[in-house]
C-alpha cells in the first residue's frame, strides 16, 4: 500500500489506523457535507495535487436505497477535489449500466455543479487472484486463483475510495467497503462470478479477498446514515443507524462497522478471508483502529437484522439476457 493512503497525520502507534466514525442523523444540506468533510479530514486519504483517484460509489441498480446516496458520493468528490485530486467516479453494475443508474438515483444531477459524470468501469484485463493456501482453490488448481475480469480505470488510478452504503446482504451477511471493490469487475461478469464462485461463501470471500488485494489502495467512506437490513442488498429495508466512517483503510473501516453492528470482524465471510490473507488493516495481522472522533458503543444497532442463514445468490436468465441487449444497444449507439 502506498502513501497515498495514508493522512498526513497518523495516531501513534506503528500498526495504527485511524478511523473517523461521526454521527449525522439525515441526508439535510449544509450538514452533510460538513460531517462528509470531518470525518475526512480526521481519517481521510492523504491526498495531493494530481493524485488520480477513482470514487467507487455502489451503484447496484436503479433502487435508491440499494445504491450509495447521491449526496454522500458528491460530498466525498468535492472534498478530493479540494486536495487537488484528478477524480472520476465509476462503477460496473451486474445489471444495467452505470450512467442509467446514476441518472435514475440522482447521482448525475448531484455531479453536475462538480462538473463530473459517472463512468463505466470497462475495458477489462484479465488478472489472475492470488488466494491463501487455505483456500479451496489452492490445491485444486495449480495456477492459484481463479481470473478476474478488472477494469482498465480501477487498476491504473493512484487509490480507490470506495463510497458504500452499509447493508445486510443474504449471500455475504454484510457488505461495505471491501465488498464494493467487486464492483471493479467488468460488466455481466460479476453475475456469472457470484452464481459460480458464490456456491461456497467461505470460496467467494477468498475471492473478494483477492481481488481487494490486487488492486490499488482503497480508502473508504462508509453512508450508514439510512443503511439497509432484512435481508439486502438490494431488496432490504432502511435502518436509520445515523452514521458516517471513514478510513484510510477500507479494511479498518469494515471492522469498525461490524464493531458498530455488534460483530467480531471474522463473523463475515468476507472478515475471516481477509483475516486468512492476514490483510494490511486487519486486527488479526496486528493493525489497531485507532478512533480519532466517536467509537462504536456510541450508535445503536440493537435492532439492525442480518440475515439468519447465508443464501446462494443466483440470477434469472432472462433478467441476464435482456441486460446483455440493454448493454450491446448502449454501445452501438452513436
Amino acid at each position: 500500500m502506498t502513501d497515498a493512503s495514508f493522512p498526513a497525520s497518523r495516531p501513534a502507534g506503528p500498526r495504527a489506523l485511524p478511523v473517523a466514525l461521526l454521527a449525522c442523523p439525515d441526508y439535510a444540506a449544509p450538514r452533510l457535507r460538513q460531517t462528509v468533510f470531518q470525518a475526512l479530514e480526521a481519517a481521510g486519504p492523504r491526498v495531493g495535487a494530481g493524485l488520480r483517484v477513482l470514487v467507487k460509489p455502489n451503484l447496484i441498480t436503479a433502487q435508491p436505497l440499494a445504491c450509495s446516496d447521491p449526496e454522500v458520493t458528491a460530498a466525498v468528490c468535492a472534498w478530493l477535489l479540494e486536495q487537488g485530486a484528478n477524480v472520476e467516479v465509476a462503477d460496473s453494475p451486474g445489471f444495467g449500466r452505470a450512467e442509467a443508474v446514476a441518472r435514475k438515483i440522482g447521482l448525475e444531477e448531484a455531479l453536475r455543479p462538480l462538473k463530473l459524470r459517472v463512468r463505466a468501469l470497462d475495458r477489462p484485463v484479465p488478472v489472475r487472484l492470488h488466494l491463501p493456501a487455505s483456500s479451496p482453490a489452492s490445491s485444486a488448481s495449480p495456477e492459484g486463483g481463479p481470473r478476474f475480469m478488472i477494469s482498465r480505470r480501477a487498476l491504473e488510478c493512484d487509490l480507490i475510495l470506495s463510497v458504500p452504503r452499509v447493508k445486510a446482504h443474504s449471500q455475504m451477511l454484510l457488505t461495505l467497503a471491501v465488498k464494493n471493490c467487486f464492483g471493479c469487475v467488468s460488466g455481466l461478469r460479476k453475475a456469472l462470478i457470484h452464481t459460480r464462485e458464490g456456491r461456497d461463501p467461505g470460496y467467494f470471500a477468498d475471492c473478494l479477498a483477492a481481488l481487494w488485494a490486487a488492486l490499488p489502495p482503497v480508502a473508504a467512506l462508509a453512508d450508514g446514515v439510512r443503511a439497509m437490513h432484512v435481508p439486502g442488498p438490494s431488496r432490504g429495508k432502511p435502518f436509520a443507524l445515523g452514521l458516517i466512517g471513514a478510513s484510510p483503510s477500507a479494511v479498518a473501516l469494515d471492522e469498525a462497522l461490524c464493531a458498530v453492528l455488534g460483530l467480531a470482524p471474522d463473523a463475515t465471510p468476507l472478515g475471516a478471508a481477509l483475516e486468512r490473507r492476514k490483510a494490511e488493516g486487519c486486527g488479526a495481522a496486528g493493525w489497531r483502529a485507532a478512533y480519532v472522533l466517536q467509537r462504536p458503543e456510541d450508535f445503536n444497532a440493537r435492532d439492525f437484522e442480518l440475515p439468519r442463514e447465508l443464501a446462494h445468490t443466483s440470477f434469472h436468465p432472462a433478467r441476464f439476457v435482456k441486460s446483455c441487449v440493454r448493454r450491446l444497444w448502449a454501445a452501438c449507439k452513436p
